[in-house]
């Protein structure tokens, strides 16, 4: 499909301007872009998002952080986004789905991950639906179809496409099937007026559609992969060289957060990000809050599994984007700073070192960070 190999490329090509304005970046603002010390305390700053809590202000909330304090310069949208704020220098560190920032790695841009941050379990996760009714029940069936998505070149595009290949699908015939780009909020109205076949849902957009009813899901964000994390986030290469061990504080941080929210029951979990909301004073709708089922991550702590990165790396080689060894995955990503992958925890520790009772979250997390025998590097 002549219109969709077009976005493709201009998805390659904004990575590369992102990653041409890194570089400048970095030779013409890098002391500016630097953060600042205030009492021995290194302030990184980052982008939000309305409504919502992050694990790094969490983390903060929680007070896990010795070294580093969080200042908050605005609101992002999506990964895409904030990605190209860290590598340009408006932040310090930001967060992506894995193969958006694979591919802007493969333009040069020189960043690596540090911890994930988002996922599917069995309590999270997102889908593909259809009309109840409708003739679509398999890959075949979706050639010559639409599928609504939140953007192209990112996570959407990845799942449809390599779901369609596990279906038995040449690359032509996937070409055949129409990824149509559609805001999240409008994906379920689409779907209903019959102006795509298939649409992604997910979060409290999903929640709130499957409670109208009519909707048939074709396949799950974990039919591919199981259980999963889909996203890490990232500094730039410099950045950790400079401010190492803002980084590790940072990064020991936050994994102690998502930890804590892995063992913590729902309730009291929502109970705290209504109680950061309010404090933050931005003038937020806690709405959405009451929507968080679970930390969506597998490995305790948010430690990062290879695989996670380098599924997408062989996806971009397999789909013509990258050439065979261009980008080694190994390098993309780091454990080092992670207290359930250095040794500093047992992976069936809590926030705090100790171990916890067993339960199914606590169960489930712990198995996937021990599962990992590379997870130090």
């Amino acid at each position: 499909m002549r219109q969709l190999r077009h976005a493709l490329r201009a998805s390659v090509a904004a990575a590369l301007a992102i990653a041409t304005a890194a570089t400048l970046a970095a030779c013409a603002g890098a002391e500016a872009a630097a953060p600042h010390a205030s009492g021995g305390t290194t302030v990184l700053r980052y982008q939000g998002s309305v409504g919502q809590v992050g694990f790094p202000e969490l983390a903060e909330d929680l007070g896990y952080f010795h070294k580093v304090r969080l200042d908050w310069i605005g609101d992002v949208t999506g990964g895409p986004a904030s990605i190209q704020a860290t590598v340009t220098g408006q932040t310090d560190f930001g967060g992506a789905f894995n193969g958006a920032i694979a591919k802007l790695a493969s333009t040069g841009a020189k960043i690596t991950s540090v911890i994930s941050y988002y996922g599917v379990d069995q309590k999270t996760q997102g889908g593909y639906y259809t009309l109840a009714g409708s003739p679509i029940h398999d890959a075949h069936d979706l050639i010559g179809k639409k599928v609504a998505v939140n953007t192209l070149g990112a996570q959407a595009e990845f799942v449809v496409r390599e779901w369609l290949a596990r279906g038995g699908l040449t690359p032509d015939e996937v070409n055949k099937v129409q990824l149509v780009v559609v805001p999240p909020v409008n994906a379920e109205q689409v779907l209903r007026a019959h102006q795509v076949d298939v649409a992604a849902l997910s979060g409290v957009l999903q929640d709130k559609a499957l409670a109208r009813g009519g909707l048939t899901k074709l396949f799950g964000e974990d039919t591919l992969f199981g259980d999963f994390s889909y996203g890490t986030l990232i500094f730039r290469d410099d950045f950790v060289a400079k401010h190492r061990d803002a980084v590790a504080d940072f990064v020991q941080g936050v994994a102690r957060a998502i930890r804590w929210t892995q063992i913590t029951p729902a309730d009291q979990v929502q109970a705290r990000f209504r109680s950061i909301i309010e404090k933050r004073g931005r003038g937020e709708n806690a709405d959405l809050v009451q929507y968080w089922k679970s930390s969506s991550i597998p490995a305790a702590g948010g430690v990062i599994q290879p695989r996670e990165i380098s599924i997408w790396v062989d996806w971009l080689v397999r789909n013509g984007q990258l050439k065979e060894g261009q980008l080694d995955p190994t390098k993309l990503w780091t454990n080092t700073f992670n207290p359930y992958a250095n040794g500093t925890y047992p992976a069936d520790a809590g926030p705090d070192g100790r171990p916890v009772a067993s339960t199914p979250a606590a169960t489930t997390a712990a198995s996937g960070a021990a599962s990992t025998p590379a997870a130090t590097r």
